[in-house]
């Protein structure tokens, strides 16, 4: 299915389930399919939409298009009104994570909560030491037209670049199958299709830029939260949980133990049972 334009970008999702709403954002680089398993165990509990955001699979992509933060929130309360879901409980891991409390922060009247994975806000100027930036290069490099030229519509190296992403970022127990990578190299191989998705990025979107400037709220957000840490995330590790509180004032951080950065990949039962959780209201 396909929501009607905002700004000009559609957005195409899936829709399964019956019952209280629920949106689930996935990551780069990922798309919706991501979310695959967590939306069948969850379908008989729960109205479950799973949109490709902005500039990522079959939604609309503009290389040259606005798909940093404002602009995936955007789309994601436009999809929300033409859904008619007055609140959902909202899930997401990487950039849907950021989108997600984003969505949180700006229209707390339409979340009921949010699941939700590194990255969080507080990580501060943690992001500069020599372990995070030896992480953390990939967000320069997406600023670079160099990056176009290296990777972008050159099915090859879109392969051999996700694949990086997908297996230094999983846990140990868990390997990207072909066919995932052959999937997701078809989502973002097409000309401008990967110059698409690092529009997140340099729009200004990424960690690394977050973190620098970003302040806590005078009153942290009052929007339940289920945080997910997982442990063997080498973005993200476990000691920059430490300042969630000052965002959000009701947040359940939880260690995830075995599992790397794609959570809803690796643990989608763990993931749907916060998620089913978040639904009941805890």
């Amino acid at each position: 299915m396909r929501s009607a334009p905002v700004d000009g970008a559609a957005l195409e999702y899936d829709r399964t389930g019956s019952g209280a709403p629920v949106v689930l954002l996935h990551g780069w680089p990922g798309d919706r399919t991501d979310h695959a398993e967590v939306a069948a165990l969850l379908a008989g509990d729960a109205d479950v939409v799973v949109p490709d955001l902005r500039g990522f699979g079959g939604s609309d992509r503009d290389p040259g298009g606005d798909h940093a933060l404002a602009a995936q929130v955007r789309s994601v309360v436009g999809l929300l009104d033409e859904l008619g879901f007055p609140d959902a409980v909202v899930a997401g891991y990487d950039i849907g994570s950021r989108v997600a409390q984003q969505l949180a922060a700006e229209h707390p009247d339409r979340v009921r909560a949010v699941v939700v994975t590194p990255p969080l806000p507080g990580a501060g100027r943690r992001v500069l030491e020599p372990q995070a930036q030896r992480e953390f290069w990939y967000q320069a490099f997406h600023q670079l037209e160099l990056a176009e030229r290296l990777v972008d519509g050159r099915p090859d190296a879109v392969r051999d670049y996700l694949a990086h992403f997908w297996n230094h970022w999983s846990g140990p127990g868990f390997t990207p199958s072909d066919a995932r990578l052959d999937h997701l190299t078809a989502r973002y191989a097409a000309p401008g299709r990967f110059t698409a998705s690092v529009g997140w990025y340099r729009g200004g979107s990424g960690t690394v830029a977050r973190a620098l400037v970003e302040q806590p709220p005078e009153t942290p957000l009052p929007t339940p939260a289920i945080v997910l840490w997982p442990e063997f995330d080498p973005l993200f590790p476990r000691d920059w949980s430490d300042r969630v509180g000052e965002w959000f004032g009701a947040a359940d951080v939880r260690p995830v133990d075995g599992v790397g950065h794609f959570v809803p990949v690796e643990a989608p039962e763990l993931f749907a049972a916060a998620v089913r959780e978040a639904v009941a209201g805890g």
